[in-house]
């Protein structure tokens, strides 16, 4: 069984919008080290939604598209007797942060043929109405876990 994580890195705010969760997802879009390049990415990327939403503040849209894309169950594996049960579980509130982060990220690097930038506006712009990559993954995690509601009981 794995040990509890004591010492987590608390990640500060970022200088412009003044929030943790914008300088946690600007560390998900780091590649190699080059924070001050994801940086240029991610404020471009709330440059674009300014202008393509109309909204003043695009941190809003950014909080709507974390609060949309992240799961609120998924099925771990468990073996039990000797077979492998999917067991659907709650998933935690910072584990479900993560996996929106991850998601959007993913399905902005996914697309082809434009900037960084503009590919993540418009996926996060699309996470923030409940459409897009990043959500209908959400929605395959949650339709496997309802699919295997019959193992619940086997939760921990």
């Amino acid at each position: 069984m794995r040990r509890k994580v004591k010492n987590r890195n608390i990640v500060g705010p970022d200088f412009v919008y003044n929030s943790q969760k914008l300088e946690k997802f600007i560390n998900y879009i780091m590649w190699s080290g080059k924070k001050e390049t994801a940086r240029k990415v991610m404020y471009a990327a709330f440059d674009t939604i300014k202008e393509k939403t109309g909204n003043p503040n695009p941190l809003e849209i950014f909080d709507t598209a974390m609060k949309n894309a992240g799961p609120l169950t998924e099925v771990r594996s468990k073996r039990i007797g000797g077979a492998n049960y999917q067991v659907p579980r709650e998933v935690k509130p910072d584990r479900r942060l993560a996996l929106a982060m991850r998601w959007i990220r993913d399905a902005a690097r996914s697309k082809k043929g434009q900037p960084m930038h503009l590919k993540l506006a418009d996926e996060l712009i699309a996470a923030s109405k409940n459409e897009g990559s990043a959500i209908k993954k959400k929605e395959d995690t949650h339709r496997m876990a309802d699919a295997n509601k019959a193992f619940a009981h086997f939760a921990w």
